[in-house]
């Protein structure tokens, strides 16, 4: 006869304890991106006056046009109440045109810009080119770095305006 062994009986154990299980980590949420902030700032509009040639007088063209000194450009912001500045160009025919301090870049969008007069006798008739007769809206400078301008410690945001041109008299 033979024995039947039996195998060892051994105390209950404890399963291992297994350290908790965290959730899975999330990424780092990023926050949302906004527009750049758009700061309130005064307004000063930019442009150039010319007088057309003869040759091209009929055409809305700066073909041999040539800058006129001294011609008058107005802003004109209707709002509760009109609101105008005047400027004149210099010799090239530039102008800078600083608003009163209560337009701002907030409420641009009712202002425009005129031809008014030209020192120039013989070029003295506003044209339609770019809506100097009918005033010029103004389009903001929205080349990085150049929009804005600082003029006695007052930053102003800059606006383009043009180029604005007279017709001149021509001999028929």
């Amino acid at each position: 006869m033979g024995f039947i062994v039996k195998p060892p009986v051994y105390p209950p154990t404890k399963a291992p304890v297994k350290p908790p299980v965290s959730p899975p980590t999330k990424p780092p949420v990023t926050p949302p991106v906004y527009p750049p902030k758009f700061n309130r700032s005064l307004v000063a509009v930019r442009g150039t006056v010319y007088c057309k040639s003869c040759k091209y007088a009929a055409f809305n063209t700066l073909l041999g046009a040539k800058p006129i000194e001294g011609a008058t450009v107005k802003l004109v912001c209707k709002s509760k109440k009109n609101i105008t500045s005047e400027t004149t160009t210099d010799k090239n025919g530039y102008f800078l045109l600083l608003a009163p301090k209560t337009v701002t870049n907030f409420g641009f969008r009712g202002c425009r810009v005129y031809l008014v007069k030209s020192k120039d006798y013989k070029c003295s008739k506003v044209s339609k080119l770019f809506g100097g007769d009918v005033g010029a809206e103004l389009k903001p400078e929205r080349r990085p770095g150049k929009g804005t301008v600082v003029v006695n410690t007052l930053t102003y945001g800059l606006f383009n305006v043009g180029p604005f041109a007279f017709n001149p008299t021509c001999p028929k």
